[in-house]
């Protein structure tokens, strides 16, 4: 049996289906448009299941839990302050 056409992750703790291949921001734009273009512009970002700020352009995995976070929040790769 192969791997699933589609996924289910969650945004700010609503289910969402997205394509396989899809990024962090698309399953964000397939739960709240208007978050979806405040991350594209900068002023949110998202986070994963641990709070750490993550690349919208990283590719959704099955189960994934996101949160929609202030754009000032610090990103995992960056060290800290």
């Amino acid at each position: 049996m192969g791997e699933p056409d589609r996924l289910r992750a969650f945004v700010n703790g609503a289910a969402v289906e997205v394509d396989r291949g899809a990024t962090l921001l698309d399953a964000v734009r397939a739960a709240d448009a208007a978050l979806a273009d405040a991350i594209a512009g900068g002023t949110r970002a998202v986070a994963d299941s641990r709070g750490l700020v993550v690349s919208h352009d990283s590719a959704v995995t099955g189960g994934a839990v996101l949160r929609v976070v202030s754009a000032g929040a610090r990103r995992a790769d960056e060290p800290p302050a």
